[in-house]
């Protein structure tokens, strides 16, 4: 069944069959849960990437949950993050007992305003969880600069942003601990999935251990001793293994990786160009310092344009075109109501969400898709200011 039948998704994982005989291997080998398939998983990212360790996990709200209950953030500590991110980045932290504390963003590229990161520091701040928004590297440095001043924990979310370079150089490798997600809208899928990236060996052992219940030995080295191997409990830990099944589905994605980054920037490439001539629509801002991933394509309504998002969604919709509403702030949510934060306090989320959305972009999309796309885009342009003038 083809789900997109007559339809262009926002996104859509490139799966084949190569991802589907390397499920069928791992459920033929009997061995099916975190196994020999996750470690050589990890190897891939690991090496790929240029870090030392890699510990996969089920999701990657898990892998920031272990990043932060490791480095020692802990029940009444405040963690410093964007007010336009995944409910996500909120969840980890409430997971290890912190509090949110959020920060306006920067109009350009939508990331965690380094600027106004200082003003947010109290007593009680004891790190900064960054967010390398819809694949595009923030100002690394600068937050780093930052959390040494103040001696505070810096923990990348790059969920969005494997592939990404900061410098010329990949997301994760950059001396933090750093967190991929694998869920089908990111980089690569494993179905679900994430990974906790490090140098730091200490970090990256305990963090296989308390993804495994806090047990001292693996269910795989169990499994391979010649005689009796008794795991100890030293701590409580959790369930955030990843299984062989995923893993096998990450291994072949891990194959593909550069072509869907080639693929992504080309069509990113497209809709810049498509974009330039036109007033009311703005293309991706891309700092020097970054590469972009492109995991999403965010497009900004200009000012001086009065459509909205919701009328060009719904416009694309009956074109059968997938769009979706840019990130809304998190502050607005029904969870946080009551806590005392006002659209004041963050001028550019509220905005960006007002003027911002996105359009399709993914491996597979043909040339013929993406100028379906961007002639759909611009006749709803024109219809809408040859009515405006109309009415006017």
């Amino acid at each position: 069944m083809n789900l997109f039948e007559d339809q262009i998704p926002l996104t859509k994982p490139w799966l084949g069959d190569e991802e589907w005989l390397a499920i069928r291997e791992v459920i033929q080998s009997g061995w099916v849960s975190q196994g020999p398939k996750v470690m050589e998983f990890e190897e891939l990212v690991s090496k790929y990437i240029g870090v030392k360790f890699a510990v996969a996990t089920n999701s990657c709200t898990s892998a920031i949950h272990l990043a932060f209950r490791i480095q020692g953030v802990q029940s009444g500590d405040d963690v410093i993050l964007a007010d336009t991110t995944c409910m996500a980045n909120v969840n980890a932290i409430k997971m290890a007992g912190a509090n949110p504390v959020f920060v306006d963003i920067d109009k350009k590229t939508f990331n965690l305003d380094p600027h106004l990161i200082e003003q947010a520091i109290t007593p009680k701040t004891k790190a900064i969880l960054n967010i390398d928004q819809i694949g595009l590297a923030n100002d690394l440095e600068e937050i780093k600069k930052i959390a040494q001043k103040h001696n505070l924990i810096v923990v990348d979310d790059a969920a969005t942003a494997m592939g990404g370079k900061y410098n010329n150089t990949y997301l994760g490798s950059h001396g933090l601990t750093t967190t991929f997600s694998f869920h089908p809208r990111k980089m690569i899928t494993t179905g679900e999935g994430g990974m906790l990236l490090t140098d730091d060996q200490d970090i990256a052992d305990k963090a296989r251990t308390l993804r495994s219940a806090g047990a001292s030995v693996s269910d795989l080295d169990r499994h391979k001793a010649k005689g009796v191997i008794l795991q100890k409990y030293y701590e409580n830990g959790y369930n955030y293994r990843m299984t062989d099944i995923q893993a096998a589905i990450g291994i072949i994605q891990m194959s593909k990786i550069d072509q869907m980054l080639i693929e992504r920037r080309t069509q990113a490439a497209y809709y810049d160009a498509a974009l330039k001539d036109t007033g009311e629509l703005q293309a991706p801002f891309v700092p020097d310092y970054a590469t972009h991933s492109y995991s999403s394509y965010c497009i900004t309504i200009s000012e001086n344009c009065n459509i909205t998002p919701e009328e060009i969604i719904n416009q694309m919709a009956q074109k059968n075109i997938s769009c979706r509403f840019g990130i809304p702030p998190l502050h607005n949510e029904p969870y946080f109501s009551g806590s005392g934060w006002t659209d004041a306090q963050f001028p550019v989320s509220c905005n960006v969400f007002k003027k911002t959305f996105f359009i399709p972009i993914f491996p597979g999309l043909t040339e013929k898709n993406l100028k379906y796309i961007m002639d759909t885009l611009h006749q709803i342009l024109y219809l809408h200011n040859t009515s405006s003038k109309i009415f006017t």
